[in-house]
């Protein structure tokens, strides 16, 4: 059965692959930071919709919580914001675009510690790995 991307179910389905994955735990042991992904429409036109986010919290190798966040709900600002277009983060999470290269290019826009990104990117690249089994309807 595959989900709706992007939609809170997918964002569920991801947490549990996350916390069902021994490879992920082990080389998320010490990644301490959570994530809003704000993902935008591909065309600024009206028709279709407006950004959301994507809140997940990650620590220790587990998504502690995950939620579709408004993006101005004056809650704290994560550790790290990407920002991308649907169709890119869709072609992150389908394996058609690395995420380290889509970072480089700007095509998903990070607002963070780009350092600590950089010195975990296997974390980076494990945590892809398991978004990439979620399947997505559509």
């Amino acid at each position: 059965m595959g989900y709706a991307f992007p939609s809170e179910d997918w964002l569920k389905a991801l947490c549990g692959e996350l916390n069902g994955d021994a490879q992920y735990a082990d080389v998320a042991k010490t990644w301490e930071g959570d994530i809003l992904c704000v993902i935008d429409p591909d065309s600024p036109d009206a028709a279709a919709g407006s950004s959301m986010g994507f809140y997940l919290d990650l620590w220790h190798g587990k998504c502690r919580n995950v939620e579709v966040r408004p993006l101005d709900d004056g809650s704290p600002k994560p550790k790290f914001v990407l920002r991308a277009q649907r169709g890119q983060f869709l072609k992150v999470v389908t394996g058609q675009l690395d995420p380290m290269q889509a970072m480089v290019t700007r095509r998903l826009r990070v607002d963070g510690d780009m350092a600590y990104m950089l010195r975990n990117v296997p974390v980076v690249l494990d945590f892809v790995r398991c978004a990439r089994k979620v399947e997505i309807s559509g």
